[in-house]
Order: structure tokens, then C-alpha cells, then sequence
């Protein structure tokens, strides 16, 4: 198949070194493009010298960005991301070839406990991933992953929605699985990355907070909204039914609460139109083009 693999870059010389010889040799037919996010190093020079395609930005974007960037630039019709930090193996493509091959439109590289930064990052991308589960209905044994394989007509339908930062995985995961499309998980074995981590968990940590949110906006955000509503409704009631007994009348406190869960469920059932309107819209600008290239 027409294979493209992009790799996002910001100050990866170290990475670069150490597997893109192996990957631009295992698979010469592919269209490999290496987009640097403005680093300061070596790395686009390093890129070039093993013979991949370079695409610079001339200011710090972010990951996201990056990857946005690979794709619109892409001119395969199945694109591999992969990171540039050599943790990711060259040896695990043909593992996503395979499930593309059988049909899927996205499969993912999924790490195992080992693969893990520290345990910090263990333990919350282990919540995102049951949190993604349970809002969607479908297994996620991954939902960070940077090593995935898409169809390329598919992702750039989604292009308007990825953030320029590190959590496109999330999005572009919850986008596929609200439109309807099919996602598949292969185990793989990841490397120590080479070089510092661009990612900072005190920095980020109200960044993943947000994830959470996020991923159930992006897919049905009633289902979000629908139990904090009944939550506030509950406290409402319950307090309303305090204060009746002991003070013989309904207080402020009760009608905050009552009408807080009336604004609430309200909030979700706005968003949930909204985001169905989203998606309806894509739907209908995708068949237009194709209507027009035919």
C-alpha cells in the first residue's frame, strides 16, 4: 500500500540517531517525513542526512501542530505516526499494516505497564483509558499512544478539531470512535526515550484534567453533564428534606442546589446538540468533495 510515516520533532536529535537509519532502510518505498517544530539542535539536519523529508515550522507549535502539518503533507494513503524519541521500533509497523490490511481504520500501538514513563504517568493514563471506556462503550488500552496507523482520508476529516498540543491521541481517538469508524489495539514493546521528556507533570497536570472532560465531550457530553446534574439534584433533595424536618422550610441552599442541576443538565444537552451538529457537518462537507472530485 501507498504508505506515508510522519514523525513530529522538537530537539529529538538523539532519537532520530538512533532509528531512523533502520526505518528509512526497512521501508525505502515509503514517503518518510520528519516536521521539526523549530528545534534548536541537530535534528533537522540529521533527518535530512538519512534521507527523510523535512518540513520546518518556523516557530514552536506543538506536537499536535506537528502532526497536523505531516498530514497535510502526507501522500499516502495509510500514514504511520510514529515519535521521534527512538521508543518507538520499526520492527512493530508491519503489526499495524496487518490489522489495516484486514479493514480497520485505525490501529494503535499499545503499551504495556512496562512502557510507562514513571508510575505518575502510569497511573493516569490508566484512568484515561478506563474513563475513555466507559464513556464510549468500547475497549481503549491506550489512549495516549503516539504510534498508530490511520487511513489518511479518514484523519484529515478531523484535522479542524486536534489541539497543537501533546493530546491529539486523545482527540483523534474519540473523534473515530463517535463517527463510526473502527479502531483496533496491537501490543508492542517500547524503548527508554532518549533524551528529556518535553512533557512536565506539574505544568500539565491541569492539562490532563482537561483531557478528561474532553473525552466525554467529544463524544457524548450528556453523559458527562447527566451525573453531575443528578449529583447536585440529590444533595438538593436531600438537603431540602434536612432542613423541612428540622427547620420546617425550604432554604437557599436548596434551590442553589435544585437549580444548579437544572443548569447543568441543561449545559449537556446544549453540547450534546452541538457536537452532533459537528459531526453531521463533517459527514456532509466529506461527501461533497467526493461528489465534486468525481
Amino acid at each position: 500500500m501507498n504508505l506515508s510515516i510522519v514523525i513530529p520533532c522538537y530537539n529529538e536529535s538523539a532519537g532520530l540517531k538512533k532509528f531512523l537509519p533502520e526505518l528509512v532502510s526497512s521501508y525505502p518505498d515509503a514517503e518518510v517525513i520528519v516536521v521539526d517544530d523549530h528545534s534548536s539542535d541537530d535534528s533537522a539536519v540529521i533527518a535530512e542526512q538519512y534521507g527523510a523529508r523535512v518540513i520546518s515550522h518556523p516557530v514552536n507549535l506543538g506536537n499536535g501542530a506537528a502532526i497536523k502539518t505531516g498530514a497535510r503533507h502526507a501522500t499516502g494513503e495509510v500514514i504511520i505516526f510514529m515519535d521521534a524519541d527512538g521508543q518507538h521500533k520499526p520492527s512493530d509497523i508491519p503489526l499495524l499494516l496487518e490489522r489495516i490490511q484486514d479493514g480497520f481504520d485505525m490501529v494503535v500501538g499499545a503499551r504495556d505497564a512496562s512502557g510507562q514513563a514513571n508510575k505518575a504517568r502510569l497511573l493516569a493514563n490508566g484512568f484515561y483509558n478506563w474513563f475513555a471506556s466507559k464513556i464510549t462503550g468500547h475497549q481503549i488500552r491506550d489512549l495516549t499512544s503516539g504510534f498508530r496507523a490511520v487511513r489518511a482520508d479518514k484523519f484529515r476529516e478531523f484535522l479542524y478539531l486536534l489541539p497543537n498540543g501533546f493530546s491529539y491521541p486523545t482527540t483523534i481517538t474519540m473523534s473515530f470512535f463517535r463517527a463510526g469508524y473502527s479502531i483496533c489495539y496491537v501490543s508492542i514493546d517500547v524503548a527508554q526515550r532518549l533524551g528529556k521528556s518535553h512533557i512536565n507533570l506539574i505544568r500539565d497536570g491541569v492539562r490532563f484534567l482537561v483531557i478528561i472532560f474532553k473525552i466525554g465531550t467529544l463524544y457524548s457530553p450528556l453523559k458527562v453533564f447527566t451525573p453531575i446534574s443528578m449529583a447536585f439534584f440529590l444533595i438538593g433533595l436531600l438537603y431540602y428534606l434536612y432542613t423541612f424536618v428540622t427547620l420546617h422550610r425550604f432554604t437557599n441552599m436548596s434551590a442553589l442546589m435544585l437549580t444548579t442541576a437544572v443548569i447543568v443538565f441543561l449545559i449537556g444537552l446544549v453540547s450534546e446538540q452541538i457536537t452532533t451538529l459537528i459531526y453531521r457537518d463533517t459527514s456532509r462537507n466529506i461527501t461533497d468533495n467526493k461528489q465534486q472530485d468525481k
